[in-house]
């Protein structure tokens, strides 16, 4: 196997390899383009983002600045929304579903290094995949760690360290990040009030 292929796996690896360099150097370098945009380059961040990630939806919007170690690992589904610096370490898989939003400063690390220090001296690092659902939203200044599964419809609080899976339809937060409740249905009717106010009194 090559130094590639055990890194998708989730083996251990040395990042050293010649492949693996040149592919991230080639992209720090499309994020280095990615992150010196302005406002009136939007087409032109699209198409960067492309050519960077491996699969990219309908109506992804991310702002600068934005940094990945790879870019190919990493799928996102359609109406993503990054705020201001967001960071994945993509060394594994990272799955984004539909209808997904990050605050600013999300962190999304598949990266990991051995404890034992003598192993960890010698050079090789592994990863482990992060997924995460449809219709999430993840506050600013979150922490997603690596072999981290979000389910759907889920909300975590800014400032979280989510180091275990988290199930679809629940609110959690804190560090370690931790379920707080479920979503209800009451939610929903709350929330569906609101919006449906905010029409009526937006009517033109």
């Amino acid at each position: 196997m090559t130094e590639k292929e055990k890194m998708l796996s989730g083996q251990l690896y040395r990042a050293e390899d010649g492949e693996l360099s040149a592919l991230r150097f080639e992209a720090r370098n499309l994020c280095h383009v990615f992150n010196r945009t302005n406002e009136n380059q939007k087409s032109y961040r699209q198409k960067i983002i492309r050519e960077l990630l491996g699969h990219v939806g309908a109506n992804v919007n991310i702002h600068p600045s934005f940094r990945c170690d790879y870019g190919f690992p990493i799928t996102i589904g359609d109406n993503f929304y990054a705020n201001y610096d967001c960071i994945i370490l993509d060394v594994c898989p990272v799955t984004i579903g539909d209808n997904v939003m990050f605050g600013p400063r999300v962190c999304i690390y598949t990266a990991g290094h051995p404890l034992d220090a003598e192993v960890r001296a010698a050079g090789v690092e592994y990863g482990k995949p992060v997924t995460i659902g449809d219709n999430v939203w993840i506050g600013g200044n979150t922490v997603v760690n690596p072999g981290v599964k979000i389910g759907n419809n889920v909300v975590i609080g800014s400032g979280s360290v989510v180091t275990k899976d988290i199930p679809d339809n629940v609110i959690a937060a804190g560090n370690p990040c931790r379920i707080l409740r479920a979503l209800t249905e009451e939610d929903k009717q709350y929330w569906l009030a609101q919006k449906a106010e905010y029409e009526r009194t937006n009517h033109d």
